[in-house]
């Protein structure tokens, strides 16, 4: 049976999910199962999307087929390459906040992330009037305009389109093509071939689970709980994106309230915050309020946004909620920055009783929604969503 290789890769990732060291409840576990499904979807998805000689984008993540703490602003696409080929991209660009790209040297495994070989966002290259743009990436494209050097061992191309308004910001278009290759075909498909992608597809199912499992541990459980870092650079070579991480272990009657600046726009178009489960992935952002950039949040007369996480309805517009996850990750991304950011920039975070929030959050009355209100944001975030992910 040509698909032997991956039934057996199933079975083993049935078993790293449930004895994963965070499972607690059955809600754990059946998060597991789902994130599962989701991760064997993306597996097979990616072994037959390895194609570096006749290349396609293909989207990294979804709200089905989650990983890496995903952030639910941000459509992910990434396609192979060879270093010592060359390659054309061509697209419209959309009026979201952030549109990056990355060549990084490999794909993330259980000992380590891949290295960033180049980062840049489309500030760095020439756009039409009308939207449309192409840049070019081989070995020998160092100082043409528009163009970008592909360094040794580079092997995938990863473009992140970031939106901050859902309700208003459009996707652009974006493909790839191997110069060389252009009005050519691929061979036709062997049977040895399509065992080896079988195989590859469990591996990937495999290395995906035990990776994500282990970054956490890398970048966020080792701080203190219910902290937030300063703003930093994101590690992992992203040009223009600072990050503030942490993790959070909350009673059902505590509350934390995360305070940071609102940036400017000419600073930072993209600023957003979310929760993620202990499986390292976005908590339900369709039907749940698990995430806001700074363009839904509500902004106090004092410039700030703070952001109430909480098991309990609080009633107020900046409420995030926790969804039953006790334990989770908090991350907040800047993204677009014309400048680096400081301490100053970046969150404060306390805990107390549910029943001091009136006392104790300033602007309280001025950030409160109601029943009504807070359906229809659920609503816009479902129509948003739905949206952006036809295609």
């Amino acid at each position: 049976m040509i698909t032997a290789s991956l039934a057996d890769a199933i079975a083993e990732a049935e078993k790293i999910i449930a004895d994963a060291p965070h499972v607690r409840t059955e809600q754990d576990l059946l998060e597991g199962y789902e994130y599962l499904a989701g991760s064997i979807r993306a597996s097979l998805q990616l072994a037959w999307a390895y194609e570096r000689d006749f290349p396609f984008f293909v989207a990294s993540t979804g709200p089905y087929t989650k990983l890496g703490l995903d952030n639910p602003d941000t459509l992910y696409f990434h396609a192979y390459l060879r270093d010592d080929a060359e390659y054309v991209v061509t697209g419209s660009r959309g009026t979201t906040a952030d549109l990056s790209f990355q060549v990084l040297n490999g794909d993330y495994t259980p000992a380590a992330s891949p290295d960033s070989l180049a980062a840049f966002d489309d500030r760095a290259f020439d756009i039409a009037e009308d939207g449309g743009f192409e840049i070019r990436f081989g070995p020998r494209r160092t100082g043409e305009p528009n163009c970008f050097t592909l360094g040794p061992g580079s092997a995938m191309l990863v473009v992140r389109e970031v939106y901050s308004d859902w309700a208003t910001e459009q996707r652009g278009t974006i493909r790839i093509q191997r110069i060389d290759r252009i009005g050519a075909a691929p061979p036709p498909l062997r049977l040895d071939a399509m065992t080896k992608r079988y195989g590859v597809a469990g591996k990937l199912l495999l290395s995906r689970l035990r990776t994500f499992l282990a970054f956490p541990e890398w970048h966020y459980l080792r701080l203190p709980v219910n902290t937030l870092t300063e703003p930093r650079s994101t590690p992992g070579g992203l040009a223009t994106q600072f990050s503030s991480v942490g993790h959070y272990d909350l009673d059902d009657d505590e509350i934390m309230v995360i305070t940071v600046p609102a940036a400017s726009p000419d600073d930072a178009p993209y600023q957003g915050f979310q929760l993620g489960s202990m499986w390292y992935i976005s908590l339900d952002y369709l039907n749940h309020q698990t995430s806001l950039t700074a363009d839904q949040a509500w902004i106090d007369p004092d410039g700030k946004i703070r952001y109430v996480v909480s098991e309990r309805d609080p009633g107020l517009a900046n409420w995030i909620e926790r969804t039953g996850h006790r334990r989770g990750f908090l991350q907040s991304r800047w993204q677009r920055l014309s400048r680096d950011l400081s301490p100053a920039d970046g969150p404060e975070v306390e805990v107390f009783d549910v029943a001091e929030l009136a006392d104790r959050l300033p602007y309280y009355e001025e950030a409160r929604v109601s029943p009504d209100e807070w359906s229809q944001r659920i609503a816009a975030r479902q129509a948003a969503v739905a949206c952006r992910m036809l295609g």
